[in-house]
């Protein structure tokens, strides 16, 4: 952790809605004019789209039907604990893109499925966000949490995180429900065994809940609007929070533990803006303090 250079973790697994929450953070980094770096996890992946493809169908043929992103292994996480440290000690760091699309391959100059080059970030940033799979893992000699300051987890019930994957994958990327399943089933173990973990380490965890039937996501025509979800979220430390103050200023909320908070859907975003700013400008303020 460092109070001059402050790090931030956004954790969810493929289609859980982490791209939302970064969204949020842009905001307030915006409207507070702080300074961010952001970090996609996709860009520490070990392989590319095809050097993956070739990975999994060795992994295949040699008895592993689980190989996956998921997995530490299949991830530079030596390289993003080196990132974590390097950037609280002095601001500094490498970073790469993962290039997912065409728009994003005429943005960065590299084929969809590719990485960039390696690059220094730029100098006197006043925070870096990272939103990924593996943000708060801890195993062997990675403690990622160890040293980022505010980590937050994004977690729908595994039903609309299924639903979620599957018309993302489906309607952006082209791919059929038998092979978004095929990818969930061979992802399972290492969510089990290396996603679901990061959740105890988060400060705050953000899971929506459908009101509507996802019993079966594999046929679901449609994801649940925000209107037809609620949201629980859980603070790992509730000292300090101000539940009183959160339950009057977003309708329809109610409180269902003492260090967890549950918000109608469509209150999402509000609900961040109030629990996040101020969450932020601590960290903003002890680093100006310290500069």
């Amino acid at each position: 952790m460092s109070v001059k250079h402050p790090i931030i973790s956004v954790t969810g697994s493929s289609g859980a809605g982490t791209t939302t929450v970064k969204h949020v953070f842009n905001q307030i980094f915006q409207r507070e004019k702080i300074s961010a770096v952001f970090f996609e996890g996709d860009s520490f992946h070990r392989y590319d789209r095809a050097a993956m493809k070739e990975a999994i169908a060795v992994a295949t043929s040699n008895g592993n039907n689980h190989f996956s992103h998921f997995g530490p292994d299949e991830n530079l996480l030596d390289e993003l604990q080196d990132l974590f440290i390097s950037y609280g000690a002095k601001g500094s760091g490498k970073r790469r893109y993962y290039i997912h699309d065409q728009a994003e391959a005429e943005l960065h100059g590299s084929p969809p499925g590719t990485f960039t080059d390696w690059v220094d970030i730029p100098e006197n940033t006043d925070v870096l966000l990272y939103e990924g799979l593996h943000g708060a893992y801890v195993g062997g000699n990675i403690n990622l949490p160890k040293y980022a300051d505010l980590k937050i987890g994004v977690v729908p019930v595994i039903n609309l995180e299924w639903t979620q994957k599957i018309h993302r994958d489906k309607n952006q990327r082209g791919y059929s429900t038998e092979a978004v399943m095929d990818t969930i089933l061979r992802r399972m173990p290492d969510y089990v065994r290396h996603i679901c973990p990061q959740f105890t380490e988060t400060d705050i965890n953000f899971q929506r809940v459908p009101m509507v039937d996802t019993s079966n996501p594999f046929i679901s025509r449609w994801i649940p609007t925000a209107e037809e979800s609620m949201v629980v979220i859980r603070f790992r430390n509730p000292r300090g929070i101000d539940f009183p103050y959160l339950i009057s200023m977003i309708n329809g909320s109610f409180m269902s533990r003492a260090n967890s908070i549950v918000i109608p859907g469509g209150k999402l975003d509000i609900a961040m803006q109030l629990i996040l700013t101020p969450l932020i400008l601590r960290l903003y303020d002890a680093r100006r303090k310290m500069l």
